[in-house]
């Protein structure tokens, strides 16, 4: 069964994401990921969110590399993505010229890199107050 898929439209959220510090840099894209916040959980199983900045290049082109990952990503999505995860997409220059098939890979193995830390970083035990951890 496919994941439910959702958007991330609030600013709060995008900086929710980006707070989180859980990205991956990758040729034609950086992708961010942040476990979804309780709230959120009954709208979507997985919450995407798209950004392109000016240096992609004018309206058209970041508008044009935005629907590029978009479809990339809801084609990669299905398999890799980790349920109740937000997501965030933000466009590179290289986003326009890379062929649609290593974009895909791009998204895959971001996708498995940034979820292999999301994981250490839910296992993780964490110290409360000065109290050591083993």
């Amino acid at each position: 069964m496919r994941p439910r898929l959702g958007r991330l439209r609030q600013r709060a959220d995008f900086l929710r994401v980006a707070g989180t510090r859980v990205r991956q840099a990758m040729p034609g894209l950086v992708l961010q990921a942040a476990p979804m916040p309780d709230t959120a959980k009954a709208e979507a199983e997985i919450r995407l969110g798209f950004t392109a900045s000016r240096k992609v290049g004018n309206a058209v082109a970041r508008n044009r590399a935005r629907r590029r990952l978009r479809e990339a990503a809801r084609l990669v999505l299905a398999e890799a993505g980790r349920p109740d995860t937000d997501y965030v997409l933000i466009c590179r220059e290289a986003t326009l010229a890379r062929d649609f098939e290593e974009l895909k890979g791009d998204i895959a193995l971001g996708l498995r890199k940034v979820g292999a830390r999301l994981e250490r970083a839910a296992g993780a035990p964490r110290a409360t107050d000065g109290e050591p951890t083993s």
